[in-house]
């Protein structure tokens, strides 16, 4: 036939940094091995393959054979290797100098594992901004794959995204193709068939055609219900046996052979963008439910095909909006990569900062900066990665810069580029960054010996998903559903575990609640607040000492209209891994008790694990981290994780009543909708009536104990970690 058209299979297999291994091999037995038993049969097949650095990392030490194979069929020219950035970070969160370093990096990876030679790449989450053009270009790549979304938000329709296109910046070239949206849904949900008439009907129309499918290669075995649809039922072996019937007009080429035999259809300027349903989750969450109700509401109108071409979502950028946890990270990333350019112009030593940079590379890994249906910013394992590589690029930095081994510095500076200053404590054990403008909330406690950040949290916050989990699971029709359409409950009752957040869950968080307010309000965040001190700005100034520094934070406030003031210091001493934490309250009244109530949340201890407690001094354990406990007449409370090897140990110079509750969201994956621990509350709470002078004060100390993580490291790791 005449009407021949080219179809590009890419797939893209990605773990991000911090899943579990047993969810590397899962993928890899369900997924990634089963696809290329099959593929090895249809010799006249040809795809393209994106595998994200973490794990092609993971592959290369568990499973070398399989990238043999990758290999063969590079050198065969059946599969064509498509790089990107090497972590798979989204490149308009990332420095334009980490842009080209994680891009180039990868490509030189690729080519001496796989001997491939790297053309194209892979646009994490497909997020795109023009200024991007230059620095792929820079890289070396030539070309990438979008949606065809962003190119009809460029003005385009869909008769003309048969083909490739050519965009530049400042004379920088990189072509783009745009992927079908309507194959990422046929494939591999609907039967083989099906998709074989789509191509047909294209190429008796647009003869000559590229068509380009870009998507998870999870879909293909891990993404829930297709192991089974995709193998057992042989779905794959039927599409491939397709394709290779229909090989006379339907041709399965790589996006480099594209190139090479078409031109570009023409030039186009790409806005800002990802992919459809990346926009609507970047939305907040009430404009998600509307945009959903007008798509339902307009989706059988007759003009529905004519004006959804111009309804968009938000700007992906805005998810560090949506979730302040996220934006703390990339806040973090970003001083951290400052601080690794200045090192490498000041000449410090090459080998700790290239170690540096790829501990740095790891921690812009995309997956837990958003959400959307995978769990994303929601899981706290992919969190804490995050932070362990980014404290971990920290503790090198002050290795090549040769700081002693024992010293202290504050440092007052934007360090969450809110255009407010917040105050960093550090020394050679903990890094502690304050927030005076935010409650004088502290929000971020590094553990620098198992680089770990405490205060990983993240608060509970609504979804545009929640009415679904309130509406109840449903069973999507067809023979396998789209991660898009199923609503399925992991856990039973998750419509009575939703619950809100009305400030970020940090630690230092100070409360007036009703005198008989309980456990179980506070919990369940129905207590009623009576001051007005949580989220409102302290005033801050520091104390230092050669060995000692303090920030000292205060906010006249009030609480039931009563003028109070509080004023609270945190102080940290060199070579210690204890914060001291004062509180002085004034102007309290001397005839009246005021419930005051100081709240620290801590994060990355899980829940429901044995070798997870809370436990006193005299040895007492007193249950799980998921545990929820009232104690009175206690100065102290532990939270062991023996597990991690850490023990946080609060205690109090008065003794007092103590709550601890745990912190879960009801969130969605691509298994369903879970409930997922966050963080710890432990919330010290006090009647207090002023003395003779309308005062009254606290001296409570957090001590944070690695001994048994250090024990475990091996003599050189420990070593290291102990000269700072």
């Amino acid at each position: 036939m005449s009407n021949t058209i080219r179809l590009c299979l890419v797939l893209h297999n990605h773990q991000p940094i911090g899943n579990f291994d047993g969810v590397f091999e899962q993928a890899y037995q369900d997924s990634y091995l089963p696809f290329l038993d099959v593929f090895d049969c249809y010799p006249d097949v040809k795809i393209g393959l994106h595998t994200s650095g973490p794990l092609m990392e993971w592959l290369d030490e568990h499973h070398p054979e399989y990238l043999d194979r990758l290999a063969a069929h590079v050198k065969s020219g059946r599969i064509e290797i498509i790089g990107g950035v090497f972590y798979e970070a989204i490149l308009p969160m990332i420095p334009p100098r980490d842009r080209v370093g994680q891009i180039a990096s990868y490509t030189k990876w690729l080519t001496d594992r796989l001997g491939a030679k790297i053309q194209g790449m892979w646009m994490p989450e497909r997020v795109w901004e023009q200024p991007l053009t230059a620095d792929i270009a820079d890289a070396g790549i030539q070309y990438t794959i979008l949606d065809d979304f962003h190119f009809k938000n460029a003005g385009l329709a869909q008769d003309e995204l048969y083909g490739y296109y050519v965009t530049e910046e400042y004379g920088k070239l990189l072509s783009v193709f745009p992927g079908s949206e309507k194959m990422r849904y046929l494939l591999p949900f609907a039967p083989p068939q099906d998709t074989i008439n789509y191509l047909r009907g294209i190429a008796d129309q647009y003869p000559n055609s590229v068509i380009v499918f870009g998507d998870d290669g999870e879909k293909f075995g891990t993404w829930p219900d297709t192991k089974e649809h995709v193998y057992d039922r042989g779905w794959l072996a039927q599409f491939f046996e397709l394709l290779t019937a229909n090989k006379d007009w339907l041709l399965t080429t790589t996006l480099a052979e594209a190139t090479e035999a078409l031109p570009p259809v023409g030039k186009i300027y790409i806005p800002e963008g990802s992919y459809r349903e990346m926009t609507e989750w970047a939305m907040p969450a009430q404009q998600q439910m509307d945009y959903e109700d007008l798509v339902h509401e307009m989706e059988h109108d007759a003009r529905w095909e004519k004006i959804k071409r111009y309804i968009r979502g938000g700007y992906w950028r805005n998810f560090k909006v949506r979730y302040p946890e996220t934006d703390e990270m990339y806040s973090r990333a970003l001083d951290i990569s400052n601080r690794l350019a200045a090192a490498e112009a000041n000449g410090c030593d090459s080998r700790l900062l290239e170690l540096a940079k790829r501990e740095l590379y790891r921690g812009q890994c995309n997956c837990s900066y958003w959400h959307g249906a995978f769990g994303g910013t929601y899981l706290p394992h992919l969190r804490n990665a995050v932070y362990n590589h980014l404290i971990a690029a920290d503790n090198l930095l002050d290795q090549a810069e040769h700081k002693p081994a024992s010293f202290i510095e504050a440092e007052v500076a934007d360090f969450n580029l809110d255009a407010r200053q917040e105050v960093r404590l550090e020394d050679e054990k903990l890094i502690a960054l304050l927030a005076p403008a935010s409650g004088g909330t502290l929000y971020e406690l590094d553990v620098r010996s198992i680089c770990h950040n405490l205060l990983a949290t993240l608060s509970r916050r609504p979804e545009a998903y929640h009415r679904k989990v309130l509406a109840g699971p449903s069973a999507a029709g067809g023979e396998v559903a789209s991660i898009h359409d199923r609503v399925v409950f992991k856990q039973e009752g998750l419509d009575k575990m939703l619950q809100y957040d009305t400030y970020q869950r940090k630690a230092l968080v100070d409360h007036f609640f009703d005198n008989n307010a309980t456990l179980e309000q506070v919990a369940l965040n129905n207590a009623m607040e009576r001051g007005d001190f949580v989220g409102t700005p302290f005033e801050a100034k520091l104390r230092r000492n050669p060995d000692r520094i303090q920030v000292q934070m205060s906010r006249a406030g009030n609480a039931w209209g009563i003028p109070l003031t509080i004023t609270k210091g945190v102080t940290m001493t060199a070579g210690s891994s204890v914060l001291e934490i004062a509180y002085l309250l004034e102007g309290l009244p001397q005839d009246q008790a005021l419930h005051f109530a100081v709240e620290l949340n801590l994060a990355g201890l899980p829940s429901g694990a044995d070798d997870r407690y809370f436990h006193q001094a005299n040895g007492k354990k007193l249950g799980h981290l998921g545990t929820q406990l009232d104690l009175h007449e206690v100065q102290d409370l532990g939270l062991k994780d023996e597990w991690l090897g850490v023990d946080c140990r609060w205690s109090a110079d008065r003794p007092t009543s103590v709550w601890t509750f745990p912190i879960s969201t009801v969130s969605q994956s691509e298994g369903g909708f879970e409930l997922v621990h966050q963080s710890v509350c432990l919330m010290p709470h006090w009647w207090v009536q002023g003395d003779a002078e309308g005062r009254w004060s606290v001296v409570m100390q957090l001590d944070v104990d690695t001994a048994l993580a250090e024990s475990r490291m091996p003599k050189a790791i420990r070593e290291s970690v102990n000269a700072g």
